[in-house]
């Protein structure tokens, strides 16, 4: 058996819920890669990558038999030379859903599996909802190849690190782990590794297993985006010393090769031999672990416990007084205090610009190239908001797929019209102007007691849709401008600045932007000024919250790290800004949900029956 294998990891975005589809630029990838000097022994994919993954409910429609899925591949793949292959799937067996990863060998005249793995981790927090719609694999075992042994572990499988364990007990000399992690974390880092702060977590769980088992580990990652949640890419190969062999690049599809020697376990266990040491206490280790699992309490025994027993509560006067010395520890001189200088708390508010403009950028292409458009609208009104999604779009799609509208009121400030035309003139997009002054007093002047509210709720939802009716003109998509913060206040008309279906903002709060728009190279006139919606005149947005966007973001990013009130009037913010801000938060979460309608059947949208809104 040669100690040398060439292999591929696969950054792969697969279009949601197009299994034939997906099979069809599957089966070129490994022609591309049957291609390849040195011939490729093994192509790794990622998780889910034959549909997609956040499929929830329609992970029943697209889940396969592993059967099949060899089936399709062998016929995809041809008569090529021969090569293995480790792909993620929705897989059905025994009458179960599963999310699976299939390894088989393609090229002869029958399509060989030599494993299936099923998940065995299944994430049900934060954004995850695994277990909902498929069950847990149960077992983690290494299974032989055409050139050594290896087992597979599926995304969070690789948290755990006894499932390494497992798998190098089991006699794997490469761990393979597809993945589909979205990309989190934009503040800047210290590290070497590119990207969100997710992808140097990985780094560090991928590069610890390696090391510490003495195997090769294999990440490979999914790329794209599904519904806002970007993947990375950003795949990896460890080395069983947990030294990074191969990095992919963020955010794009590619093969990522390597060649490994498998002798290098050989040599990794040599130096470190943590798994002989481990095989060794294997018997004792069990005997702990059954204990743990009943229950059964630990009774402490050393030597020397009947000599305690004569030791007075208040000391001994006779006991012999600490050696002397000229100096040093034992001299009797206090200890150096090193004090930590960090404590806890929610992420860091901090951005990196330009890793967002990349990441945000990304997310536009994607969302837009699935909806089929190529041009967007974007409402311009002249504050920083609109005008960093301008900059964002016309980077993104070029100026000439960029519309810019300004819509003023008759009582709109000049300011904002001169700050929007800024914009468009410095962008080089296109422009247009519409004044909404007639059609909102058409209406109003039905309501001639319409309080300010009302009149700048119907300003609001005038422009949108104005701006959803110049979108149908132009065939293009109006782009949403709301920023994190103006959502968790529930600052916002309902169905008016909420409807675009597509937000590059939304999770970037408003002292977020305002970093971002100047790392663009947002005029600081625009960026400088207090925010206004400009619907009621010498309105501002902090004079209406009651706090500044700073103090109020600083504390929205505690509470949804899970701080309660008393937790941060104890860190020493003011308990009246506390409340305010909690109050907001609390009485607002209707504006951010879908509406509410009556459940009468066991198929309710949105509730049983779930589809993702790219799907």
């Amino acid at each position: 058996m040669a100690p040398y294998v060439t292999l591929a990891l696969a950054q792969f975005q697969p279009r949601k819920g197009d299994y034939a589809g997906n099979l069809a630029r599957i089966g070129a990838v490994l022609a591309q890669a049957a291609s390849l000097d040195p011939r490729l022994q093994l192509v790794c994919f990622p998780e889910s990558a034959m549909t997609g993954y956040f499929l929830e409910g329609g992970v029943r429609e697209h889940a396969v038999t592993a059967g099949r899925l060899a089936a399709d591949l062998h016929a995809v793949y041809g008569d090529r030379p021969p090569i293995d292959v480790c792909i993620g799937f929705y897989e059905v067996w025994r009458n179960k859903l599963y999310n699976s990863a299939l390894y088989l060998s393609l090229g002869e005249a029958t399509p060989l599996v030599r494993h299936v793995h099923r998940k065995v981790f299944l994430p049900t927090y934060g954004l995850f909802d695994e277990e909902r719609f498929v069950e847990r694999g149960r077992d983690i075992r290494a299974f032989d190849t055409r050139w050594g042994r290896a087992a597979i572990l599926v995304c969070e499988d690789a948290w755990h690190s006894l499932t390494g364990t497992i798998a190098a007990l089991d006699g794997a000399q490469l761990i393979i782990v597809p993945s589909a992690p979205p990309a989190r974390g934009a503040w800047p880092k210290t590290d070497e590794v590119p990207g969100p702060a997710s992808v140097s977590r990985w780094e560090r769980l991928t590069r610890d297993m390696a090391d510490e088992h003495g195997v090769y580990l294999a990440l490979a990652n999914l790329v794209g985006s599904e519904a806002g949640k970007q993947f990375p890419g950003c795949a990896l190969l460890a080395g069983p010393k947990g030294e990074v062999r191969v990095r992919g690049p963020l955010w794009e599809e590619a093969l990522v090769v390597a060649t490994i020697d498998l002798a290098d376990v050989t040599r990794a266990r040599a130096d470190m031999p943590l798994i002989a040491d481990l095989e060794t206490m294997m018997p004792h280790l069990r005997d702990t672990l059954a204990k743990v699992d009943v229950g059964a309490p630990h009774i402490l025994t050393y030597d020397g416990m009947e000599a305690l027993a004569g030791v007075p509560d208040d000391g001994d006067a006779t006991a012999p007084p600490p050696p002397r010395s000229a100096g040093g520890a034992a001299s009797g001189q206090p200890l150096r205090v090193v004090c930590s200088d960090t404590t806890s708390g929610p992420p860091r508010l901090d951005i990196d610009g330009q890793l967002v403009e990349e990441w945000l950028i990304r997310f536009l292409r994607d969302e837009m190239a699935r909806r089929g458009f190529e041009r967007v609208v974007v409402g311009v009104s002249g504050g920083v908001d609109s005008a960093v999604t301008a900059y964002l779009a016309a980077r993104a799609f070029g100026p000439a797929n960029v519309v810019g509208v300004r819509m003023p009121y008759r009582t709109s400030s000049a300011e904002s019209l001169e700050h929007g035309q800024l914009v468009i003139d410095s962008l080089g997009i296109q422009g247009r102007t519409v004044d909404i002054s007639a059609a909102v007093d058409g209406y109003l002047q039905h309501e001639p007691d319409a309080d300010p509210a009302r009149r700048g709720n119907v300003m609001a939802r005038m422009r949108m849709i104005t701006l959803f009716d110049l979108s149908a003109k132009h065939h293009a998509i109006p782009l949403g401008t709301g920023n994190k913060t103006e959502r968790l206040f529930g600052y916002f008309t309902w169905h008016a600045d909420d409807s675009p279906p597509i937000n590059p903002l939304g999770d970037l709060f408003k002292t977020q932007v305002w970093a971002l728009a100047r790392h663009l190279g947002v005029p600081e006139v625009i960026v400088g000024k207090a925010p206004s919606a400009d619907l009621v005149v010498g309105q501002t947005d902090e004079g209406d919250f009651g706090i500044s966007y700073p103090k109020a973001d600083e504390l929205l990013n505690w509470m949804l790290s899970g701080y309660g009130e008393a937790d941060l009037v104890a860190r020493g913010f003011v308990p009246a800004e506390v409340a305010l801000v909690r109050k907001r938060l609390a009485t607002t979460h209707w504006k951010r949900r879908l509406p509410t309608v009556a459940m009468l059947s066991g198929s309710a949208i949105g509730e049983s029956y779930l589809r993702p809104v790219d799907y």
